[in-house]
């Protein structure tokens, strides 16, 4: 199996994102599609753009992108509720269609401004119960026609998506720890995602996962597993640390409290986000080079852990993640443009090589799917 690596691009419109400080042109489509041609250079598969109430829509910033870019995946953040089932199965599988197949769906269920778009607020049960029927429904409509179905939170009758995707649609990565969002990831999506935990957290999962998938009939093929996490490069091992432990020491200056802002602190932070600020308590330093100290002073998400160190050594502790089932890498520093760059010629020939994979095959030409 191909290792897939994709970068990670900001749609908000105020500068900063994680402490990049690229100011001209930012939050412009400009800036962006900048941002995806220089991944596209640099050996990056595509990119996740995230998604949140209050900045530009996700789906509409990544069709821009990719009617600008020739290779470009965009690994689209979308959440139920926002969203329509038959509405989104009908702009992907557009998008899909007219970009050669090169759609990437992240489905996210967690916390967001509902009320702002009109969704409402349910409890862990209902929200994964819900996205489940979603996932489902989205596949049905993206490889059956005429699809009649009336469930618990969506219904259709007599629907079919025009134009088709391509196959049976755009890959479904989804995230979360909780056991209920495991038990949707276990029989509804391609690609589960992983924060940056140390590998016998991942292993742990992994397993149980590849566990789940059996003990509740999943009828996909095999799940696959990716990482999502910073990593933090430089020439050398020393110089690498120094300038984590820089940037860590900035954010304590910046920090009202030793934990990340952002969090809810009504409702507190969602089980995965809890397992990485947990991981502190073990030391600064996990495995070879996983740094903790970020998640006590505002990193939060990706930005919790760090992968620190020379290009050989962040390519030993992700093949360390690879040999566990990770195939998916989904990574990101900032400044953006600088490290995509920086990070995609040190790591993915290196890591392809060490894994012994090739890449993965281009997606069809655009004109092709005319």
């Amino acid at each position: 199996m191909a290792l897939t690596f994709l970068w990670y691009i900001p749609n908000t419109l105020e500068p900063g994102h994680r402490g990049d400080d690229a100011i001209d042109g930012y939050g412009t489509l400009e800036h962006a599609t900048d941002l995806a041609r220089t991944a596209e250079r640099h050996g990056w598969s595509g990119a996740l753009i995230g998604t949140g109430w209050g900045r530009p829509d996700t789906f509409t910033l990544a069709t821009a992108i990719t009617a600008r870019t020739m290779t470009f995946r965009p690994l689209v953040a979308v959440r139920p509720g926002y969203w329509q089932p038959a509405h989104f199965a009908s702009a992907a599988a557009t998008l899909d269609h007219f970009s050669g197949g090169r759609l990437l769906v992240n489905i996210v269920s967690g916390q967001d401004n509902l009320a702002a778009y009109g969704d409402v607020e349910g409890d862990q049960a209902q929200r994964y119960s819900r996205t489940k029927e979603f996932m489902r429904l989205v596949r049905r409509l993206w490889t059956e026609e005429r699809v009649t179905y009336e469930g618990e939170y969506f219904g259709v009758t007599d629907s079919t998506v025009v134009p088709r995707p391509h196959g049976t649609g755009p890959r479904l990565y989804f995230g979360g720890a909780s056991a209920a969002a495991e038990r949707v990831s276990a029989t509804e999506a391609d690609v589960q995602l992983f924060w940056g935990e140390p590998l016998d957290g991942i292993a742990e999962r992994v397993g149980r996962l590849r566990g789940l998938s059996a003990e509740l009939g999943r009828d996909l093929p095999p799940l696959e597993f990716g990482l999502r996490i910073t990593t933090l490069i430089r020439d050398t091992t020393e110089e690498a640390w120094r300038d984590a432990e820089t940037k860590v020491l900035a954010m304590a200056r910046r920090s009202e409290a030793p934990d990340d802002r952002r969090i809810d602190r009504r409702r507190g932070p969602a089980v995965g986000q809890r397992r990485l600020l947990e991981l502190a308590a073990r030391g600064d330093v996990l495995d070879s080079c996983l740094y903790t100290a970020p998640g006590r002073y505002g990193g939060g998400g990706a930005g919790t852990t760090w992968l620190v160190g020379s290009p050989e050594d962040v390519t030993a502790a992700l093949r360390r993640y690879a040999e566990l089932g990770i195939r998916h890498f989904v990574l990101s520093d900032t400044p953006y443009k600088q490290e995509t760059a920086r990070v995609g010629d040190a790591i993915i020939g290196r890591l392809r090589a060490a894994v012994g994979q090739r890449s993965l095959p281009p997606p069809v030409p655009a004109a092709a799917a005319q």
